[in-house]
C-alpha cells in the first residue's frame, strides 16, 4: 500500500502557508495523526502507518520548513507554539476525533492539543517524550542544531550514501536498524539540490530559536495534568530526554509504559514489536 499526498494551507503571522502531509488507508476510518521529531518529516512512520492501514486513515504531517512543507519567512515562528497552530488547522480539516501519535517534538505538541478543553484527540502515544524534558538533554539538542545550521557540510552532501553516514551516525539512539531501514531512513532525510548534491529535508533555519538561550528544565506537567484520554508512553531504555523518573509518575498517573531496549532518543518505531505495542493501544 502506498500513501496519497496531500496538503492543507494555515494562517500564521499574518500569511497563509502550505503544509504536507501523507495520508494512509481508507478516508472513512478512524484517524490516528502522527508527529514526527525535530529534525525529522513524516515519512518516519511509513513502516506504522503500513501496519495501521487496514484499520486506521493514518495522516502523517510534515511540521512547517520540513519535508515538502513551506519553509517559514521568519525563522523565529519555528517554535512548538506555532506548529501546533498549523496542527490545529490540519485536525480541523480532518473533522473528526482523532489517535494522536508524537515522537519527542510531536509528542509536546500531542501534550499541548490534548490538554485543551474540547480537544479532538481521543488517545494518545508519546514517543521519548514527556511533561518533564531536563536541560542537559535540550542543550545537547540545542548544541546540535545550532553547530548544524551553521555547517556548510550539513548543505551540501555529496551523495545519498553521504547522507546515509550522517543519519546513522546522529540517529544511532535509533535503535539497532537494518541495512534496508537505514537506507529508507537516509532516502526520506535527504532533499536533492539543483546540481545533484544533497541536503537534509529541513530548513536549516529551524535552529534559530535556539540559538544564544541557555536550556533550561521544561516542566510540562500542568498540560499533563489536564489530559483525560487513555496514553501511552514509549521510552528508549538509554534516553536521556525522557528520564525513568518521569515515565514513573507518568505510569503512575494512569498511563500505559512501553520500554525499547538498546535504544535512546527516540525509538524509530519501526520494530515490529513497537508497532504492533501501538496497534494494541490504539485498537483499545
Amino acid at each position: 500500500m502506498r500513501p496519497v499526498s496531500g496538503s492543507i494551507r494555515y494562517l500564521l503571522a499574518g500569511s497563509f502557508h502550505r503544509m504536507a502531509f501523507d495520508e494512509w488507508g481508507d478516508p472513512g476510518a478512524p484517524p490516528v495523526v502522527c508527529v514526527h521529531g525535530l529534525t525529522r518529516n513524516g515519512r518516519d512512520f511509513d513502516a506504522l502507518a503500513a501496519a495501521l492501514a487496514g484499520s486506521y486513515r493514518v495522516i502523517c504531517p510534515d511540521l512547517p520548513g520540513r519535508g515538502h512543507s513551506d519553509w517559514l519567512d521568519d525563522p523565529i515562528l519555528y517554535q512548538a507554539q506555532h506548529y501546533v497552530t498549523a496542527l490545529a488547522h490540519l485536525l480541523a480539516w480532518i473533522g473528526r476525533d482523532v489517535a494522536w501519535v508524537g515522537t519527542s517534538l510531536g509528542g509536546i505538541c500531542g501534550m499541548i492539543v490534548a490538554a485543551m478543553d474540547g480537544s479532538p484527540v481521543n488517545r494518545l502515544v508519546l514517543n521519548d517524550i514527556g511533561p518533564f524534558m531536563p536541560a542537559p538533554a535540550l542543550a545537547r539538542i540545542r548544541d546540535y542544531m545550532v553547530a548544524s545550521g551553521d555547517s556548510p557540510l550539513m548543505q551540501r552532501f555529496p551523495d545519498i550514501e553521504a547522507i546515509e553516514r550522517h543519519v546513522r551516525f546522529i540517529h544511532a539512539p535509533f535503535g539497532p536498524l537494518s541495512d534496508a531501514q537505514w537506507a529508507q531512513l537516509a532516502t526520506s532525510s535527504a532533499r536533492a539540490l539543483p546540481d545533484g548534491r544533497f541536503a537534509m529535508h529541513y530548513d536549516p533555519r529551524i535552529a534559530e530559536p535556539l540559538r544564544g538561550h541557555e536550556p533550561a528544565d521544561v516542566d510540562m506537567w500542568a498540560f499533563w495534568e489536564r489530559i483525560r484520554v487513555p496514553r501511552m508512553v514509549i521510552r528508549g531504555e538509554t534516553s536521556d530526554i525522557l528520564l525513568p523518573e518521569t515515565l514513573a509518575r507518568m505510569e503512575a498517573s494512569g498511563a500505559e509504559a512501553f520500554e525499547v531496549p538498546l535504544t535512546g532518543h527516540a525509538p524509530a518505531l519501526i520494530d515490529p514489536l513497537q508497532i504492533e505495542a501501538i496497534r494494541t493501544f490504539l485498537d483499545g
